[in-house]
């Protein structure tokens, strides 16, 4: 009888078991991603200095990101957390670092989503909030709506004690002043516009954003923009439109950068998702397929991150250069800008 037992002990194995007599849970499975934008930035363009100051802002958004995912927190909190660092860095074209307007103001547009509830927010054309996300986020949890822009925007905001309100020259930063001038001139000059000498890509890039899976197994994404430098009459991106720049969904999420009217008319971020839940495409199939493929195929160029149920993440671009970050569920982290570069 005994032989017989460490037989069976054998062939089945027991798990272990808790004093309750069940089995623990496995450990939960989150993911996070996020970008700071696409576009053409030679390596040589820029110092030491600033490829530090890049790497740290990414690694503070990270940081706040995961924090939240690590204590159990939504994959909506979490996005919001990642973006509002971002928001704050003047190394980015959103909140703090956000470009100029042909008129030297600023016009900030964000989007939020939630996967499993497919709830979202959205602004365009906002001039006085500290924190764009957090005003989308607002729009979604406190209004009947999906998307305000411009005045409208800025009286809902009026109506959110919690949002943080500044002057719009609290956005200036003098590199994006300098941006603009450059901008300004070449168009005096009747010249096409040039990929600025300091390493910024064309005006249209530098978009913020975020996607992060949590615990319960929920995806949310979440993109911020100042736009296009030197932009008119009131111009709106891919950022914030739903579909377009930030698309989330129970099984997938993305948030895009880059030239916002292809990815408008591609609905590229929803294209992506749609790929993996209709035709069962893998992830980086599916974003290399639009990114790469689709997008340049119509003129634009650009990149993307994105996000599956599966903790599976995708970073595709075209442009030569994205500021993106990464935390994988295995916990494997790192930051890059340039193609093949060594993770930090």
């Amino acid at each position: 009888m005994r032989r017989l037992l460490v037989c069976l002990l054998a062939l089945f194995p027991v798990m272990a078991v808790d004093a309750a007599g069940t089995a623990p849970p496995a450990a939960p499975r989150t993911a996070l991603v996020i970008h700071g934008g696409a576009g053409f930035v030679p390596k040589d363009s820029i110092s030491e200095a600033q490829r530090v100051a890049y790497h740290a802002a990414l690694n503070r958004a990270l940081d706040a990101g995961h924090a939240v995912l690590a204590k159990g927190g939504t994959a909506l909190d979490a996005v919001t957390a990642a973006v509002v660092v971002l928001e704050e860095a003047p190394e980015f074209n959103a909140g703090k670092g956000a470009v100029f307007n042909a008129a030297g103001k600023h016009e900030l547009d964000a989007a939020i989503m939630e996967g499993h509830t497919r709830r979202a927010g959205a602004v365009a054309g906002v001039t006085t909030v500290r924190n764009p996300i957090r005003l989308a986020r607002a729009v979604m949890e406190h209004s009947p709506h999906v998307m305000l822009a411009g005045d409208g925007a800025e009286a809902f905001a009026d109506t959110r004690p919690e949002l943080e309100r500044v002057p719009n020259t609290w956005f200036d930063t003098e590199r994006r002043r300098e941006q603009l001038e450059k901008a300004q001139r070449a168009e005096r000059d009747k010249r096409a516009a040039v990929r600025d000498s300091d390493s910024d890509a064309a005006p249209y890039f530098g978009t913020v954003g975020a996607v992060a899976l949590d615990a319960r197994g929920h995806i949310a994404a979440a993109t911020s923009t100042g736009g296009m430098t030197n932009k008119r009459y009131g111009r709106v991106g891919d950022a914030p439109i739903i579909g377009a720049g930030t698309w989330a969904d129970d099984r997938c999420g993305v948030s895009g950068t880059g030239w916002g009217e292809f990815y408008i008319r591609a609905a590229a971020a929803h294209d992506i998702c749609a790929r993996v839940a209709y035709r069962g495409d893998s992830l980086q199939t599916a974003a290399d397929e639009v990114i790469n493929r689709l997008i340049p195929a119509a003129g634009g160029d650009g990149g993307a991150i994105a996000l599956d149920r599966d903790g599976n993440i995708a970073m595709p671009f075209n442009s030569g250069s994205m500021f993106r970050g990464w935390v994988h569920p295995d916990g494997r982290r790192g930051t890059a800008i340039h193609e093949a570069e060594p993770e930090r």
